[in-house]
């Protein structure tokens, strides 16, 4: 089973997470954040990649350590998980309605590390969340991984709906990348050779 844990402990944050990718089983997510851990939850749903996700962090300041952090290491350990990457489809896009929102997400689990952002959110906040903390943490999750990530708003008025539009389709556009090509499942999925270096 494709499976990585991990712990990270700053003076920010104290993360300890664990993911297991091809696996149904509910995610158990407590970010402090409650419409982050909302988010989490759908995009691993999606993803088909469990998820177990605690972090205690200085919320007294804000959300931005913990929802960062959190990306960095969501990236490392999905890194990890994934290995040389031999065998996987390795791109994937979903364009996701909901309701009044439409998005795409589109990725490429390149190594070379990019965020294309092309998303208006109306709101500032959504519950207890900072939206522009949706793009800190695709930046922090595309870094730490290595992925090439677009994401982009068609239409949308409802900041709730389109926030939920983009993390629905970055867990379908994983699930898609991460997946085995039957084709070549003992290959590495780049023409080159390498995708990864493993030391």
């Amino acid at each position: 089973m494709r499976e990585n844990r991990l712990e990270r402990k700053t003076k920010e944050t104290n993360i300890t997470l664990s993911l297991r990718l091809d696996d149904a089983t509910p995610s158990t997510i407590n970010t402090g954040i409650g419409f982050f851990d909302h988010m989490l939850t759908l995009m691993s749903f999606q993803a088909l990649i469990c998820m177990d996700i605690h972090c205690t962090g200085d919320l007294q300041v804000d959300g931005h350590h913990t929802v960062e952090d959190i990306g960095i290491a969501l990236g490392k350990a999905l890194d990890r998980a994934l290995g040389d990457r031999a065998g996987i489809t390795r791109y994937g896009s979903c364009m996701l309605p909901m309701d009044d929102a439409l998005v795409t997400v589109a990725l490429d689990i390149s190594g070379r590390a990019y965020l294309g952002w092309d998303a208006e959110l109306p709101a500032s906040r959504v519950g207890d969340f900072d939206v522009e903390l949706a793009r800190e943490f695709c930046q922090a999750f595309s870094r730490s991984l290595g992925l090439t990530l677009h994401v982009r708003m068609h239409s949308g008025y409802n900041t709730h709906h389109i926030l939920e539009a983009i993390f629905k389709g970055l867990g379908n556009a994983l699930r898609q990348a991460v997946s085995i090509d039957a084709a070549r499942a003992d290959t590495i999925p780049s023409s080159k050779g390498v995708l990864k270096e493993i030391e």
